[in-house]
């Protein structure tokens, strides 16, 4: 197995007994980023000096005797919407090339403080604004498995490094998705943790208004479970920059083995392929003694529409004269077209929502306090075409219900890789979502792991040049 196969358990492990350097790992990963990121601009900012010193300096801590850090030399790389101090923080948009971060973002400061290295930036649509990935400053970047498929959006340029072998782990987003949906379409084991749960602060920026502050997480992608609970315990470090922050046990006690499985939330039209792969997802924790009860699904459709009301709240608020000066032909047809899903909201509207959001979380409690796992479709279909959303955003925006319909609560969700299968755009990843109570975290990648137990493992894609 080539060093940048490895998982960041595994790397971490050797690292700490002496059989790998970090310098070793991390130049491996340059190598394979160098091979494989032409085919896929899934990395648009790296600095080699830095990563490699960075290398260096672990390799020195361990020859000190010190104590490493429980992510030592394990190859990351962060998303251009947060924060990295000397770099800019451009969340896909030529307006913010410029734009240099001084600090560290918690998410970064944290991964850094446990040893990572970070050897690479990825790519975001402008505005992190879709579930596909491309903008004007840096491009398109392209699914490794399946160059006729999307890598997701926003972090699609996090999930599709992960894949290809650039990074153990790649810290993504998620406001509507932007973690989850990625995970699925590039065959990856992704999280979207609770809201409060990994620290927030761009100092580059104002902060965000409230519907983003509500809903906007930070979390991993990564090619196991394994690797999704050792990066967000990182991630999970408090830093008092984020008074969201919640200090939060991460393992939060026994809990019933029971899981509710929904098919069709709402009337979704759910894929055939889809159905498979969630009928997969809960015979194989039943195989692990879960019990599987088929029920109707709580809330999606409505938190959906508030969400939707308080996203764009906050771009007609904060980020229209951006949009405008951007002048992102993708971001400018994806913002119409949800403008005519969703006017924009009056004040009393967003008010409203935000008093609709405690009766949904309430309703949402109750349920997984009976079922602590809920299985849902990530997206009612496989992984989309790339761009469709610029040829039928109504369909594009249907089948993301489930994706859209959570961060408004706030909940825990985990897009759980099943298997590839074969579709009429090819061979194409999927997987399963997996949804918890609040700072459940654990349940769900105690779920997670009895899943991909009983399934493949993920092996690095290597996309044709």
């Amino acid at each position: 197995m080539a060093l940048w196969e490895l998982d960041g358990v595994a790397v971490a492990a050797r690292i700490k007994d002496g059989s790998l350097s970090a310098r070793e790992v991390v130049e491996a990963t340059l190598t394979r980023m160098d091979a494989v990121n032409p085919a896929i601009n899934a990395v648009v900012a790296r600095d080699d000096e830095a990563a490699l010193a960075a290398a260096d300096a672990v390799d020195a801590a361990r020859a000190r005797g010190d104590a490493l850090g429980p992510m030592a030399g394990v190859p990351v790389t962060t998303k251009e919407n947060v924060d990295q101090a000397g770099h800019a923080t451009t969340n896909g948009l030529r307006i913010q090339k410029g734009l240099i971060a001084a600090h560290d973002n918690p998410v970064v400061a944290n991964m850094r403080h446990a040893g990572a290295v970070i050897v690479g930036r990825t790519n975001t649509p402008a505005f992190s604004l879709r579930w596909f990935t491309r903008n004007s400053l840096h491009g398109h970047t392209k699914n490794p498995h399946n160059s006729r498929i999307t890598p997701g959006g926003s972090s699609g340029g996090a999930a599709s490094a992960t894949a290809a072998g650039i990074g153990a782990i790649g810290h993504g987003t998620d406001i509507g998705g932007s973690i989850r949906y990625p995970a699925y379409a590039c065959g990856l084991q992704g999280i979207r943790p609770t809201m409060g749960r990994v620290s927030a602060w761009n100092g580059s920026s104002p902060d965000r208004h409230i519907g983003a502050q509500l809903m906007a997480v930070s979390g991993p992608h990564a090619r196991s479970v394994r690797d999704v609970r050792l990066s967000l315990e990182v991630m999970a470090q408090a830093d008092i920059r984020d008074p969201w922050y919640v200090p939060a046990p991460l393992d939060g006690g026994a809990y019933p083995k029971r899981a509710a499985l929904c098919v069709a939330p709402e009337g979704m039209q759910t894929h055939p392929l889809v159905e498979s792969a969630l009928r997969a997802a809960a015979a194989r924790l039943q195989d692990a003694g879960w019990e599987i009860t088929e029920v109707d699904s709580p809330p999606f459709r409505a938190p959906a529409r508030c969400q939707a009301q308080l996203w764009l709240a906050e771009m007609a608020r904060g980020a229209q004269a951006a949009v405008e000066q951007e002048d992102d032909p993708d971001a400018n047809h994806v913002l119409a077209e949800m403008h005519k899903l969703t006017a924009v909201p009056e004040l009393n509207e967003v008010l409203d929502a935000l008093q609709a959001r405690l009766g949904f979380l309430r309703d949402w409690q109750m349920f997984l306090q009976k079922y602590p796992v809920f299985i849902c479709p990530v997206s009612a279909e496989p992984p989309f075409p790339d761009l469709l959303d610029l040829e039928d955003f109504p369909r594009v925006m249907e089948a993301q219900l489930t994706q859209v319909g959570l961060p408004l609560m706030g909940l825990p969700g985990m897009s759980v890789f099943t298997g590839f299968v074969q579709s009429d755009m090819g061979l194409v990843p999927m997987g399963a979502q997996l949804i918890g109570g609040r700072y459940r975290e654990d349940i769900l990648l105690d779920a997670a792991e009895a899943i991909e137990a009983r399934g493949d493992p993920i092996a690095v894609a290597t996309p044709q040049i």
